[in-house]
């Protein structure tokens, strides 16, 4: 009766009150044929509560998930730990219903929160300031494409193909309908190369040129050094943008701020945040103090009262729903403040050692797993975080590797064609996270060798 609280007099009551005899009558404007006889969906009987709790509990127990089986997929999405707190403090009422601060005196809470996240995300990325974020990394990644061209006035923007592929399409986008041009420099991996080959980057920069894109690590896992990517944007007078998925390699390798970045972007979705089905998720944007008033979204400061009192404020706000439309320096018309929070309460329990014990994990469980493969599998060469390809003989070995797999419970990794059109179809791409154990890397690699 909790969900369906109307008895038979209830209805008849109603119906006599509206003058009608029955409940087909409020239908008889809708022709006959268009009806339903009685027993014709087939619906079951109603179940009590407790037994619509049942019913329900044990369907969903048949999903599999993260949380019941072992996890080795990425792609820009990835399984880390979210500690209890992060929740409890999120759905807290002054957090979880708290909006757009427009009014420093009664929002004093949440503009802290929001200037604490970005100190840390500043510091995490060696970066000299961070806004009150984004939506998520692939629009914050066109952003700083818009920002550069700003920046420089050039219109011509390069990125590596190695940059997530849902970034570079969404940045495609958002420039296919400004004037000029977007340039992808192919990356495309073959044997066992799957990473950014900063040679050929450097060769499609000219004096036209904005700004150069990115990933690292990038899409495939690959840690490189940016050093001659910074000259060579040096010498063209252009913006390097440094794109990333999982902001928590930056506790163990170097930022993107030492590798001399003018703006970096990307998730931060790692940060205490659940994968949630791919949201909400969180977009980091962040640049040198130089360009500051480039940047889209909005920066919360820290000021002074008439009394010497601290206090928060929105220092930078440069969105059309504040300033001249024609002004804006971005359409993004909210940030992701609960997101923030959960970031900033996950980073505060973290500390600088936590991340980097995180970070450590991570790595390490890739490093187990690839050392350890079988001769008919390759993982890709070179330097990589917590994310790597691993190449079979063809697509049938990999697809009766990943049935095998599915069976024993075990998401064992995304074909690399759904993601990136460009590849062959066997390729698949693994992600190891803290979340990874040394019995879900053994059963990993049994797996392996009973599939040849």
């Amino acid at each position: 009766m909790r969900f369906l609280p109307h008895t038979d007099t209830d209805r008849s009551a109603m119906l006599e009150k509206i003058g009608v005899s029955a409940m087909s009558d409020l239908f008889a404007d809708i022709p006959a044929e268009f009806h339903l006889d009685e027993g014709s969906l087939n619906i079951a009987d109603a179940l009590s509560e407790a037994g619509i709790v049942r019913k329900f509990t044990r369907a969903a127990e048949k999903n599999r998930n993260a949380t019941n089986t072992r996890y080795f997929l990425g792609g820009g999405t990835y399984n880390h730990f979210v500690p209890a707190v992060v929740d409890y403090i999120i759905s807290r009422g002054e957090f979880l219903t708290a909006y757009t601060p427009y009014q420093p005196e009664i929002s004093q809470g949440t503009l802290q929160a929001l200037f604490e996240f970005q100190t840390m995300i500043a510091r995490l990325t060696g970066m000299d300031v961070s806004n009150a974020s984004m939506y998520e990394a692939a629009t914050a990644t066109a952003e700083a494409a818009l920002m550069a061209r700003r920046v420089t006035r050039k219109n011509r923007v390069v990125m590596a193909g190695s940059v997530n592929p849902r970034y570079r399409s969404v940045t495609a986008n958002y420039l296919s309908r400004l004037d000029g041009e977007f340039v992808e420099v192919d990356m495309a991996g073959s044997g066992t190369t799957f990473g950014t080959d900063l040679d050929k980057l450097i060769a499609a920069i000219d004096e036209k040129t904005a700004c150069v894109i990115v990933q690292y690590p990038d899409f495939y896992g690959s840690v490189y050094d940016l050093s001659p990517l910074r000259a060579a944007c040096d010498a063209a007078k252009c913006l390097m943008v440094v794109a990333f998925s999982d902001v928590s390699a930056f506790a163990l390798i170097e930022s993107p701020g030492a590798m001399g970045a003018d703006i970096a972007v990307g998730s931060g979705q790692p940060l205490g945040i659940p994968m949630g089905f791919g949201g909400p998720h969180l977009g980091l944007f962040t640049c040198k103090q130089k360009y500051l008033r480039q940047m889209p979204g909005r920066v919360c400061g820290l000021t002074s009262d008439a009394d010497g009192k601290r206090g928060f404020v929105l220092t930078l706000s440069t969105r059309e729903q504040h300033i001249r439309r024609e002004k804006a320096t971005s359409n993004i018309c909210t940030n992701q403040g609960l997101m923030c929070t959960a970031a900033a309460t996950y980073m505060t329990l973290m500390g600088d050692a936590g991340l980097a014990t995180v970070a450590r994990h991570s790595a390490a469980a890739l490093q187990s797993l690839v050392s350890q493969l079988p001769d008919h599998v390759t993982a890709a060469s070179g330097a990589r975080f917590n994310e790597t390809v691993l190449s079979f003989v063809d697509q049938e070995a990999r697809d009766a590797f990943l049935a095998a797999a599915k069976a024993g419970d075990i998401f064992a990794g995304i074909p690399l064609e759904q993601i990136d059109s460009a590849a062959e179809p066997r390729h698949l791409l693994v992600a190891t996270t803290e979340m990874v154990e040394t019995d879900d890397i053994n059963d990993y690699l049994a797996i392996l060798e009973v599939t040849k």
